[in-house]
């Protein structure tokens, strides 16, 4: 029996491993994945496609909205009408007013400036858990990789005159999308014990297409893309990408991820993010972040990580 027992621990031990590494795994094909999607907005965004911020938005999520539908349908509301408050909380600030800022963000500064920017969000997470839970408020050693990481983004945002420079609008906007995201990750944390992760990527979907919708009907004829843009092949393929690839598959991830590692675990792989949008923006978009950008970066990815490292030491110790 003794024996029995300790098999049986060590298969649930193994398991355990398993299940933790497939998560974090998951989550580092997010960042990857969501590093590339500024480009893909940009793309978007531009040339003969020009579509809006809000447009990009709505076509993606709602291809993603569909083929999550056909998957998940069996329940429709959620078990009580506070817990459909989090989820229409949920699609605001993890969809609607997220992605609505950061398309615009993409639009009026260099995706370099957003991805670095938006990469904030763990760092505001753990704050606001720390504002909200007395238990988990962040040690000295996260203060003090924060303030490096902080000293990151003034160097990428105000240094130098490359592409990777100061541009208040753009930049303001996505400091807003890294603060919306990082409220979406502290409402998800609450809702995962009780829904299924498909539920709840399916009900902020629903919510965060319907509270763009009044953004789409507020903006001028003139500054939306015909449908005749939807039969342009580059269309089609990014819009798939940021569909199928970047909301529906990444949010399934993270929300998995969030539900088995935490939100600030989870989070903590978005520092990869930058470094993709560089790269990409480098070869796809022709944009050079320049000496500041690559040191800003630098200094954002590793301050935080040495905040962790030298707080999980100090534990050990």
């Amino acid at each position: 029996m003794i024996s029995i027992d300790s098999n049986s621990r060590s298969v649930r031990g193994a398991r355990s491993s398993h299940t933790i590494l497939l998560a974090n795994i998951g989550m580092l094909v997010t960042a990857m994945v969501w590093g590339l999607s500024f480009v893909s907005t940009k793309v978007l965004s531009e040339g003969n496609i020009c579509m809006s911020p809000v447009q990009i938005y709505l076509y993606r999520f709602t291809l993603a909205y569909i083929i999550i539908l056909c998957v998940c349908h069996r329940q429709i509301l959620a078990y009580s009408w506070r817990d459909e408050f989090l989820f229409l909380l949920l699609g605001m600030s993890g969809g609607s007013i997220y992605f609505i800022t950061e398309n615009i963000a993409v639009t009026r500064t260099a995706v370099a400036n957003v991805s670095l920017i938006t990469t904030l969000s763990p760092l505001i997470t753990i704050f606001l858990i720390g504002a909200l839970y007395r238990n988990e408020r962040p040690g000295k050693w996260i203060v003090m990789g924060s303030v490096i990481a902080l000293f990151g983004v003034a160097l990428v945002v105000f240094g130098g005159t490359s592409e990777a420079s100061f541009h208040p609008a753009g930049d303001l906007l996505a400091l807003g999308a890294a603060v919306s995201f990082a409220i979406y990750s502290i409402l998800i944390k609450k809702i995962n014990a009780t829904y299924s992760t498909w539920f709840i990527t399916r009900k902020s979907f629903f919510y965060g297409i319907v509270t763009a919708i009044p953004f789409l009907l507020m903006e001028p004829e003139d500054d939306l893309a015909p449908f005749s843009v939807l039969a342009d092949p580059r269309t089609w393929a990014n819009l798939a990408f940021l569909g199928l690839v970047c909301s529906l598959a990444a949010y399934l991830l993270m929300a998995r991820a969030i539900k088995i590692i935490g939100p600030v675990k989870a989070n903590n792989y978005l520092y990869a993010q930058p470094i993709v949008t560089m790269i990409a923006g480098m070869i796809i978009l022709n944009e050079n972040a320049g000496l500041s950008g690559w040191l800003g970066c630098a200094l954002i990815i590793g301050g935080l990580w040495l905040g962790e490292a030298l707080t999980r030491h100090k534990a050990r110790d």
